[in-house]
């Protein structure tokens, strides 16, 4: 579009208006109106004519449509339509736009923390789409610096193929082969050259001394025969300073875990946890409940974390 295209359609007061508005903030037709008290079908009409210009863009969000200024305008048009905004913010109506303007937007504002508000005491039972713990894993992993994990007992190593794409090593020890083999098969078809599979035990785990930062745990001591023999192994293989995580399930009742899934531990206590990884070595220990299932027979999830 050449200059001459560009200031006809500058030249209309309401079109003024509305770029100088859509500079601004990106808005809806319906926030255009309450701003410029005008009526949909002449800001609708305005608003083609500066598509069609290329002046404006307009982007779909479910029912409404939302407008703001062509963020690729030619640096020539870009600087034509700063001046001209800037020449209209003298005149009483661009006073009176940008007052209605700070309204609607602080309508927008209000409107949020008024639902906020009303959700804050029970924000964490209150159903937020999108947001899933699968979801916050997900992005969580996305923070793993760059360090060496043991991943003990590991099965096929569903966590580990996650860590595995920003940590520097991650080893997976796992006393089935069949996991082992089905573990590694998969970290070649992702193309995970730093992820490595070891057949071994827990309790025994195939690493050297201080070898690695990170001593996980997911789901794998109540296998062990002495879960306080798998923990001593995890500080063993721990350079000085590194972290040891885990996830297991806190003590409970339901004793056909033994045959269903082959437990030898029917959970912990978390005293139980503390005690024994203060036994080990490890300082800084954390013990805490972090999950409980809703369906019978309502296992907990306990995390724990110490340094060593």
């Amino acid at each position: 579009m050449d200059t001459a295209d560009t200031l006809k359609l500058l030249s209309d007061p309401t079109r003024l208006r509305l770029l100088r508005l859509l500079v601004t903030e990106e808005l809806s037709v319906a926030e255009l109106q309450d701003i410029l008290n005008m009526g949909q079908s002449r800001i609708s009409s305005h608003l083609g004519l500066l598509r069609q210009g290329e002046l404006v863009e307009d982007r779909r969000d479910g029912k409404k449509s939302f407008y703001h200024v062509n963020r690729n305008l030619a640096p020539e048009t870009k600087s034509l339509l700063q001046v001209v905004c800037d020449s209209f913010d003298k005149q009483e109506q661009a006073k009176s736009d940008s007052q209605n303007l700070n309204r609607i937007l602080d309508q927008r504002r209000e409107l949020s923390e008024k639902f906020f508000n009303s959700v804050a005491e029970n924000l964490g039972k209150y159903h937020c789409p999108g947001r899933s713990w699968e979801a916050i894993g997900h992005f969580l992993l996305k923070l793993t610096p760059s360090i060496v994990i043991a991943d003990l007992g590991a099965g096929e190593g569903i966590i580990s193929q996650l860590l595995a794409r920003r940590a520097e090593t991650v080893f997976c020890i796992d006393n089935s082969k069949r996991m082992v083999e089905v573990g590694t098969d998969l970290a070649g078809k992702n193309g995970f050259a730093n992820l490595h599979y070891k057949y071994g035990d827990i309790e025994n785990v195939p690493l050297k001394d201080e070898e690695v930062d990170l001593s996980l745990l997911s789901q794998a001591l109540h296998h062990a025969r002495q879960p306080i023999q798998a923990l001593r192994e995890a500080y063993r293989i721990l350079k000085p300073g590194g972290q040891i995580v885990v996830i297991d399930l806190l003590e409970h009742q339901f004793d056909k875990a033994r045959e269903l899934y082959a437990d030898q531990w029917l959970g912990f206590s978390q005293n139980q946890l503390y005690r024994w990884l203060k036994e080990v070595g490890f300082e800084q220990i954390e013990v805490s409940v972090v999950a409980k299932e809703t369906k019978e027979p309502f296992f907990e999830t306990l995390l724990a974390s110490a340094v060593k």
